[in-house]
């Protein structure tokens, strides 16, 4: 019989240290390849990491040592014999574990906005703008008309069309809308359909992405001349976050978003994060990897190029403006007096200016009553962030109003995107049908919320609008965007689109056709080849086959003879 067995004292030797170490060493690889934590104190991820370095050491620990030979053993002295060599042999591990609970609990009281109100207050600078002028108005045609669940949607349709693609990749979803080449376009990576797809074409890579236009609402998959290698959907070394992570493990990511240049080539935007109070305090950006999604090559940028839309997220920017506001008189009066303590609402959009994508987010008083103070307007680029004066309906009662004029149809409003009309800060509302699909379109006056103006077509609701604002003396009737058509009608055509007759009228010389909606102008109805007409009509800003028509008067009868009925071919639209 060996010594140490009796003595009835646990083996230990330099051996089985190597051996815990690599077993610790194995558990440490694997777990690091499926989490992919940063290797950086400011992570909390981090510290998960340690803590199973730890157990898994420990654990081999007691095997090494005949853990189970020795609890098999009935005596007292030789388990306490036992536990006195574990203590010896992981005391390096306990302390390290100790130390880094030590440093989790002391970094997570030091970053405490109790502590550091100041410090959470000043994240986020906010300058103040005037909203008429800082935001000029927006042309009808560059009018985003979708949301981000409707142009996914389109998006997702589209790949339906695509019969070489269908059965090997998917729509992946996750859109991110940005400004390209002057457009607001959403735009979205597609994906292997499923495990065996990606084995059978990893080699070739995503052959695609998928652009949405959110003014005219067309969906388009854009070939590429080389494939994405590098994805989420890809699951082993070229995922995107594994990738990264194995170029900058000491780099903590928000998730990366997926951007196209101004050439069309697809990027992983990865912005990079920061905690500047304390030690796990005040979340911030300092930059962003940019990464290739076809070739995989990736670079750091403290300063990104200008191209590139999506660097702060409007959840960061939100939380951040969350702090500026509560904390404004200290935190005691953030919890007790609420002296004027604001919060954002909690939904946004986007707005795209001068060639960046701006986060709109209302803002509020801290007992979020159904009222705004103003908004915020910040840039995703650059977090330039500018506050606006402008009292009024929150978006959610916005959405209500809208609703409300269109009830009979029972469309639904998308969440508002806020423009520029005429000088009035305006609620833009898209209003779909119960399968996503926008029908309608409203407008609604920011602080006076009971005017609401639809229209089938953004223009039409626009001049609608204008009038109403001119109705109420809150604009001059010569801000109406119209202009008037004189003539004699030679030719009318009729439609029913979504269950409204539009009739659609050619004067004698011209080429155009005037769209007038029967519902707004029953005139329409009695019309007749060959009586003189004045048209209100929309300022077409492009060349255009068809304008709406906003009211019809006729100033002469027909030649005609009355009791002669006149047929009108008639094409229904789904």
């Amino acid at each position: 019989m060996k010594k140490s067995e009796q003595s009835g004292k646990p083996k230990g030797s330099n051996k089985q240290i190597l051996i815990n170490l690599l077993v610790t060493a194995v558990v440490g690889a694997v777990y690091f390849y499926i989490s992919l934590p940063a290797i950086n104190l400011q992570a909390n991820e981090f510290y998960s990491f340690v803590v199973v370095l730890c157990v898994a050491y420990v654990l081999s620990a007691l095997v090494t040592s005949g853990f189970q030979t020795q609890m098999s053993a009935s005596s007292k002295g030789q388990v306490k014999t036992y536990f006195h060599f574990i203590k010896q042999r992981c005391l390096p591990v306990g302390i390290l574990l100790a130390a880094m609970i030590i440093i989790a609990v002391v970094g997570q009281i030091i970053s405490l906005p109790i502590f550091r109100a100041g410090a959470y207050r000043d994240l986020l600078t906010v300058e103040s703008g005037e909203f008429s002028q800082d935001i000029s108005q927006i042309s009808f045609n560059e009018i985003p008309t979708l949301d981000k669940y409707s142009a996914e949607y389109l998006g997702d349709r589209q790949m339906g069309t695509l019969s070489d693609m269908v059965s090997q990749f998917e729509y992946a979803g996750n859109s991110t809308q940005i400004n390209y080449q002057g457009r607001p376009v959403r735009v979205a990576p597609i994906a292997y359909a499923d495990l065996i797809k990606w084995f059978t074409n990893r080699g070739t890579g995503l052959p695609a992405y998928v652009l949405v236009d959110m003014v005219t609402q067309e969906a388009q998959v854009i070939r590429l001349n080389e494939g994405m290698k590098y994805s989420f959907s890809e699951p082993l070394n070229r995922n995107i976050m594994r990738h990264l992570r194995f170029q900058y493990p000491t780099f903590m990511f928000s998730t990366p978003r997926f951007e196209i240049d101004e050439d069309g080539q697809p990027w992983w935007i990865a912005p990079k994060i920061v905690k500047t109070i304390g030690l796990f305090g005040g979340v911030d950006i300092q930059g962003a990897v940019l990464c290739n999604a076809i070739t995989g090559e990736s670079q750091y940028y403290e300063e990104v190029p200008t191209w590139v839309d999506n660097v702060y997220t409007p959840q960061l920017i939100m939380q951040q403006y969350d702090y500026h506001g509560t904390l404004v008189n200290g935190f005691i009066n953030s919890i007790l007096g609420q002296r004027d303590v604001t919060v954002t609402t909690t939904e946004y959009n986007y707005i795209a200016l001068n060639d960046d994508v701006y986060v709109y987010t209302g803002v509020t008083s801290a007992n979020s009553d159904q009222s705004n103070l103003g908004f915020l307007l910040s840039n995703q680029r650059t977090k330039e962030t500018i506050f606006y004066d402008a009292p009024g309906a929150t978006e959610v009662a916005a959405q209500a109003s809208a609703e409300g004029v269109v009830q009979d149809l029972g469309y639904k409003a998308t969440f508002p995107l806020l423009i520029n009309v005429v000088g009035q800060p305006t609620y833009f509302i898209p209003l779909q049908d119960n399968t996503l699909l926008v029908k309608s379109y409203a407008m609604v006056n920011v602080a006076q919320y009971q005017i609401v103006a639809t229209g089938s077509t953004v223009s039409q609701c626009e001049q609608q609008y204008i009038r109403m604002l001119s109705e109420k003396g809150i604009t001059q009737e010569e801000e109406l965007l119209q202009t008037q058509a004189t003539g004699t009608v030679a030719e009318i055509r009729s439609a029913v689109l979504d269950g409204n007759t539009w009739y659609y009228v050619r004067l004698e010389g011209e080429q155009v056709f005037y769209a007038l909606s029967a519902a707004q102008n029953q005139l329409a109805v009695i019309l007749n080849v060959g009586d003189k007409v004045t048209i209100d009509h929309a300022v077409s800003e492009a060349e255009s086959s068809i304008l709406d028509g906003y009211s019809l008067s006729i100033s002469g009868k027909s030649s005609v003879n009355p009791q002669t009925e006149l047929t009108l071919p008639e094409t229904t639209v789904s």
